[in-house]
């Protein structure tokens, strides 16, 4: 089971969806800006990905900028600004047992398969 981070607004985040479905994927949708994850999901997320906060963030958005934060935030900071903030959660994003995966570009997400 493939739990995937949505946002059916996104086209990226559509056509990731498409792919995994296409490639006969089990996915449980989340709309993650209606349904937001907590501090420690993200953490959890993070350490499946194996990078950075700030890699899993989406520095161009309106609110990163309105919140005073930079890629030099502590972790701990932009973590907590992504869970209150979830429109600042990269997408899509796809978890998969011990293993995640950010759709940019979707066919990233077929390491999940």
């Amino acid at each position: 089971m493939i739990a995937y981070w949505h946002n059916p607004r996104c086209s990226k985040s559509r056509a990731g969806l498409a792919l995994l479905e296409e490639n006969g994927a089990q996915i449980k949708v989340r709309k993650y800006l209606e349904d937001a994850p907590s501090a420690d999901e993200i953490r959890a997320v993070l350490d499946r990905l194996g990078i950075g906060a700030i890699d899993m963030m989406r520095t161009g958005e309106k609110r990163f900028k309105e919140l005073g934060l930079t890629k030099d935030t502590p972790a701990d900071d932009l973590i907590t600004a992504m869970a209150e903030n979830p429109i600042l959660i990269e997408r899509p994003l796809a978890i998969a047992g011990d293993k995640a995966a950010i759709g940019r570009p979707p066919e990233n997400l077929l390491a999940l398969l």
